[in-house]
């Protein structure tokens, strides 16, 4: 099967089958129209029934909601195992969306790159072919960054060069074998699409296209990505760097708490749409009424924090359920926005001894979160201190934006020792620090397909 016959199997594809690999391994008939214009390759990635999802699994595994043991009963085997931890996640299920979603991105991304080498570069056509190469460059890097989360071993200077990270495919042959890179390798590539994909793109905001990425976009996952890696320098930097580019907050005092949607995704704040996988039962559509808030998170929340109308609102038992995000849609927000950038930009700041400016930074974001005159600024005596309350404030701010679960896998590196515990019908499941567990296993039938490929110690 020839890569551009399979990208036209690709473009047919529904968004649910799209979560499927059947493009691994389909036999399409040879009669289909094969893309090879830059309009066609724009296309692709223009798909937002593939290139604007990102995994669910760390969500449903983190610690910002609950489930009652009834509602857990009812879940399906995958589902039920990563909300509990447990060692087999998949039992033998296969076509896993949080793998193979990205992975099917992946594709999309290797063959725009690989056509547009077959577009000769004209003054005409020139800004367009750039717009889709970086683009195409984000995603892949998006996409591998997104796996790596779950299915490779946090990041570790020391280790990372012999720790097993995920399969870098760099091309859109499908019969090219799949062999896990190191984790080293793995973050070098995804870092090398980003910077290569800065020059590329435009500097300001697509407006109105979000789910596209711009240079603040860039910068913003560079960012997100050097924090994961406890690169605490670089991700400073480039958090600046993208809010120098553009730094705009909302108000929350003009957001209408009395509508569904209260956040518009085209808000001041969004650099870059993506969106939550919603195949699980607890995350479907908004959030199940029976996943509740984690109840110290929604109680950490003070007098005249206008987060709590509007990231929350309580169920017919009185209890809090997660409301819509920045993506106007029933699909959680996992995108790149400015408050983010903040955060890293404060932490970073701390993180370097510099209490002056990590105040500055969050009580710049913190003073657009509550009602008039109710916004006390936030001290601090020492740089640890303030580190303190931006951790604090980064909880409150970014629930549910799929970014908890690799707080928690580089904060425990940090020596912070958070054990995660759920309760279901009285029987205690607890996640310690630094767990095997807080690397996914690798799905079944990705093995089966790759027999060399080694399956995570759990």
């Amino acid at each position: 099967m020839t890569r551009h016959i399979a990208v036209t199997i690709l473009l047919l594809m529904t968004a649910l089958t799209g979560c499927k690999k059947a493009f691994l391994n389909a036999s399409p008939s040879s009669s289909l129209v094969v893309p090879s214009t830059l309009t066609a390759y724009q296309s692709l990635l223009n798909n937002n029934s593939v290139m604007k999802y990102t995994p669910v699994l760390g969500e449903v595994s983190a610690d910002n909601f609950y489930l009652p043991y009834t509602f857990w009963q009812t879940l399906d085997t995958w589902e039920n195992n990563a909300y509990t931890w447990a060692p087999d996640i998949f039992e033998g299920q296969g076509q896993v969306g949080d793998w193979d979603m990205p992975y099917q991105q992946v594709f999309y991304a290797n063959e725009v790159l690989e056509g547009l080498n077959t577009i000769s570069v004209t003054t005409q056509n020139q800004q367009q072919w750039q717009n889709e190469q970086g683009t195409a460059l984000f995603f892949r890097a998006y996409a591998f960054f997104n796996v790596a989360g779950l299915f490779a071993p946090p990041y570790d200077s020391t280790t990372a060069p012999t720790d097993a990270g995920i399969p870098l495919r760099l091309t859109a042959d499908v019969s090219a074998p799949s062999v896990r890179a190191s984790v080293k390798d793995t973050y070098n590539q995804i870092l090398a699409d980003l910077r290569q994909a800065i020059p590329l793109l435009p500097a300001q905001i697509n407006y109105p296209y979000r789910n596209l990425p711009c240079q603040p976009a860039v910068y913003a996952l560079l960012a997100r990505v050097c924090l994961s890696m406890r690169c605490y320098t670089q991700a400073g930097l480039y958090a600046d760097t993208a809010l120098q580019l553009y730094d705009s907050l909302i108000d929350y005092n003009t957001v209408n708490a009395g509508l569904f949607f209260p956040f518009d995704k085209l808000n001041a704040e969004v650099l870059c749409q993506s969106n939550m996988l919603s195949y699980t039962q607890c995350m479907a559509a908004i959030v199940d009424p029976q996943t509740i808030v984690d109840s110290n998170l929604y109680r950490s929340y003070g007098p005249g924090d206008l987060r709590l109308s509007l990231f929350y609102a309580l169920n017919f038992d009185n209890l809090p359920n997660m409301r819509p995000g920045y993506a106007e849609s029933v699909f959680p927000f996992t995108g790149l926005a400015t408050d983010e950038c903040y955060l890293i930009r404060a932490e970073c700041s701390a993180r370097a001894g510099n209490t002056a400016a990590a105040l500055a930074d969050l009580n710049t974001l913190l003073m657009h979160r509550f009602t008039y005159g109710a916004f006390h600024p936030v001290t601090a005596s020492s740089s640890t201190a303030a580190l303190d309350s931006i951790l604090s404030e980064r909880r409150k701010e970014l629930p549910f934006r799929g970014l908890r679960w690799s707080d928690l896998r580089r904060l425990n590196q940090e020596g912070y020792n958070i054990t995660l515990t759920r309760i279901l019908n009285g029987q205690p499941f607890i996640l310690p620090p630094n767990s095997n567990l807080y690397t996914l296993p690798i799905p079944p039938d990705i093995l089966s397909d790759n027999p060399t490929m080694i399956q995570n110690n759990r």
